[in-house]
């Protein structure tokens, strides 16, 4: 049992981890550091090679510190100033200097972007060209993955053999559990093997102040703030988390320079998965413990379904997400194993489909729009109400609901991705 806890608790450790702005323009960025590294001379220009995917999650999403979205400055930034040994937080500390470089490259059009649909779904090829030499780097499924750094031509480091060129399995989280194992993991397990987590939720939290302070983007999070006590909303524990949550990606997408903790390569998804579950404990006054092991709970059922969805498709991540928080939540609120189980199970049923038409301000409303399902949800399951296995996808059997869950994002919805970024680009 000691040794299946150790594999519970370094997939958390992998798949929840620090990051600062998108995780997919950031992780352009971070190929970009790597390919401006392997150069060992100032770039004079970069090409930029995408998975369609990586494409759809960066055109709207704003860049930490710039006032700008997109590809181009991610890239320019990364290569120009970007520390490669910092992982997804690659654009921490850059100074006015940097940026206002960054944006002079791209001004003069020293960037170049384009899109490739046969490497998988989370695919970055940059090439830094200087005045002597080139250098290049590949990210591959996922956002931290560097498989290949070459300087002018000579391979530098080298993982392609290992990661498989189609990456549609390697992009999954393969870890065998099943909830189940996962609730007996988070409310067994001793609490100092768990005590990390706090911190992260500490980070999303600050994010989420940020938000609720400023105006950034849509000000989701912080217009239902402030109008939490009108009768229009009403005041409850469920709309302040969800307010707190919408804020921190209110802020988020609209590039404020704070760092988050993430899940399975996504901000918006820790952020989902940790803020709701810090606000009901703290609006409830509940303990240190009950929040370590709800954090546990959610970020590792949101990982055990992020796996049977791959991590980047049309399905939107923060219904995954929202799920996680949901489980925690329910808990949090005197749940077992079965009310957790519905609480999953109404989820599925009444929010399944949700797409994900890429990284942007709207995203902060997708995720209230979730996180209000899982309140719901939760609130049913613990009144011994679960929607039935003869609606739709639900099956009796928790994990084969979860399997359809990622059967109809990984296969059935490639046509709708392919659409999704058609109409995107063409706008």
């Amino acid at each position: 049992m000691e040794d299946r806890y150790e594999k519970f608790i370094a997939t958390i450790k992998r798949e929840v981890l620090p990051a600062l702005g998108c995780t997919e323009p950031i992780a352009v960025a971070l190929a970009s550091a790597h390919a401006a590294r392997a150069l060992g001379e100032p770039p004079e220009r970069l090409s930029v090679t995408v998975s369609p995917n990586i494409l759809k999650n960066a055109l709207g999403v704003g860049i930490p510190g710039t006032g700008m979205t997109g590809l181009l400055i991610a890239s320019a930034l990364g290569a120009l100033g970007g520390d490669s040994s910092r992982g997804l937080e690659v654009l921490q500390g850059l100074s006015p200097e940097r940026i206002q470089a960054a944006k002079e490259f791209v001004r003069q059009e020293r960037v170049e972007v384009e899109k490739r649909e046969d490497e998988g779904k989370l695919f970055i090829d940059v090439t830094a060209y200087g005045k002597s030499h080139q250098g290049r780097s590949v990210i591959r499924n996922t956002h931290t993955s560097v498989v290949l750094v070459e300087r002018d031509g000579k391979v530098l480091e080298s993982r392609e053999a290992v990661e498989g060129k189609e990456g549609e399995e390697e992009e999954r989280v393969a870890v065998p559990m099943t909830v189940e194992e996962i609730f007996r993991f988070a409310t067994e397990v001793p609490l100092e093997k768990i005590a990390f987590l706090e911190e992260g939720a500490r980070l999303n939290s600050h994010i989420a102040q940020e938000g609720l302070k400023g105006s950034y983007g849509l000000k989701v999070g912080k217009t239902l703030w402030e109008n939490r006590g009108l009768s229009l909303m009403g005041e409850s524990l469920s709309l302040r988390a969800i307010a707190r949550t919408s804020a921190a990606a209110d802020a988020r997408m609209a590039g404020c320079s704070l760092p988050v903790m993430s899940n399975s390569g996504s901000g918006n998804q820790g952020l989902t998965v940790a803020l709701p579950i810090l606000s009901v404990v703290e609006d409830l006054g509940l303990s240190r413990e009950k929040l370590l092991r709800a954090l546990a709970l959610g970020h590792l059922t949101a990982i055990h379904l992020k796996s049977y969805v791959g991590r980047l498709s049309a399905l939107c991540g923060a219904f995954l997400a929202a799920i996680g928080a949901g489980a925690g939540i329910t808990w949090l609120l005197g749940g077992g194993y079965p009310h957790v189980a519905a609480t999953i199970k109404n989820m599925v049923g009444g929010l399944a489909g949700m797409i994900c038409d890429g990284a942007k301000p709207g995203c902060a409303l997708k995720i209230s729009t979730a996180l209000s399902a899982a309140f719901q949800a939760s609130l049913l399951s613990l009144r011994n109400i679960e929607i039935s296995e003869r609606d739709g996808i639900i099956e009796h059997d928790l994990e084969k609901t979860i399997r359809n869950v990622g059967t109809i994002a990984s296969e059935g919805m490639n046509e709708t991705d392919r659409l999704i970024l058609e109409i995107m680009v063409c706008k």
